[in-house]
């Protein structure tokens, strides 16, 4: 019997492995949301162009990056994708809105997938242009960039009703203050 669970779980090791780890290179981009001014610390949150949602509360953002909530109202299925490990923007996304560090991160996906409880670990890009690419081609995609970087290949979706940039944003490369 150890054997079978040792050999289930290199397997959801396996699988967790090939979602998270990078792909590819390439330079980022440098435009404010839509017409927007963007401070460089605000993260946007962004999903592809079809995507009805325009304003998610930080909890329902929170359930999503988690994997707890899997579909959009539309019904299609949310993809979460996120830069690899090492980037500013990705420990600032997992610091305030999955509370975790990348070892917790890991652990989380991990048991996830292998309970049932988590259908997909985030896909993992290497660079902010990859992302947009990534969210302009999957119409379910969610994932972030700095608000600077975002272009109109995409949706900034308004966090709790503001957008990079705005005053009381909440999503930041160097918070104010903890949620």
């Amino acid at each position: 019997m150890p054997r079978l669970t040792f050999g289930l779980l290199m397997l959801a090791a396996a699988i967790l492995l090939s979602h998270v780890l990078p792909v590819g290179t390439s330079e980022p981009l440098a435009f404010a949301p839509q017409g927007r001014p963007a401070a460089e610390d605000s993260l946007g949150i962004v999903v592809n162009r079809s995507n009805p949602v325009e304003n998610l509360s930080f909890a329902e953002l929170r359930k999503i990056f988690l994997g707890e909530q899997t579909h959009w109202s539309n019904g299609r299925r949310i993809t979460v994708v996120m830069l690899e490990p090492g980037k500013q923007e990705r420990q600032a996304v997992l610091t305030q809105i999955y509370r975790m560090d990348d070892k917790d991160f890991n652990k989380h996906f991990l048991q996830g997938m292998f309970t049932g409880e988590v259908h997909a670990a985030p896909k993992t890009l290497a660079t902010p242009t990859e992302v947009l690419k990534f969210v302009f081609n999957v119409p379910g995609a969610i994932g972030y960039v700095r608000g600077t970087e975002a272009d109109e290949s995409v949706k900034v979706v308004h966090v709790d009703s503001r957008l990079p940039g705005d005053k009381d944003y909440s999503i930041r490369l160097h918070p104010k203050s903890a949620r």
